[in-house]
């Protein structure tokens, strides 16, 4: 299993949710479920096999050899299979806040109470290494919105409105708003 230098251990689990170093063999898998939810993604073309076997070889290898990584990437499983990926992204050291990236399952995704409930776990797992782990100031998100329930789950976990960016980018033909909700380590 890789290892990220910044962080003490490097597996993290509750019931039967796992967050481990972002693993090479879930490569492709993420690019299908990248491609296929392209609309909710800042990504603007679908990848192709080349450039993922690229991404991986120099950007994600080279996440494990850096006290300070840019990024913080997690294959998160349930009962050891993949269910989706995430991290800490945009990390600013200096300032102590990153902006947290998740991406579930195309197929869980489709199913908004299932998507709540992996959703939560997520956060609430996330939220520990970044406050616990890393001692992190902020964390954020930063998302288009076009799902409530996305952020119903984050106003639940005590995540506030910090930004409201109205019409900000095309989907599908239509302008839609951007949300930055946030939350502080108050403790």
């Amino acid at each position: 299993m890789r290892k990220y230098l910044c962080l003490q251990k490097n597996e993290f689990q509750f019931k039967s949710y796992k967050l481990v170093p972002i693993r090479d063999e879930d490569k492709y898998v993420i690019m299908q479920w990248r491609n296929e939810q392209i609309d909710i993604l800042r990504q603007k073309q679908l990848l192709t096999k080349e450039h993922q076997e690229n991404y991986f070889s120099t950007v994600v290898t080279n996440l494990f050899k850096q006290e300070k990584p840019q990024q913080i990437l997690f294959s998160f499983l349930e009962n050891d299979t993949l269910i989706a990926y995430g991290g800490l992204v945009h990390i600013d050291w200096e300032s102590k806040n990153a902006e947290i990236s998740f991406l579930l399952s195309t197929e869980l995704n489709n199913q908004i109470n299932i998507f709540k409930h992996k959703w939560d776990i997520y956060l609430k797992m996330l939220t520990g290494i970044a406050f616990n782990e890393l001692e992190f100031h902020k964390i954020y998100t930063y998302a288009y919105d076009i799902r409530d329930y996305y952020f119903e789950v984050m106003y639940k976990q005590n995540f506030f409105k910090e930004a409201h960016l109205k019409e900000h980018i095309l989907i599908n033909n239509r302008l839609v708003d951007i949300l930055i909700l946030s939350k502080m380590n108050n403790g």
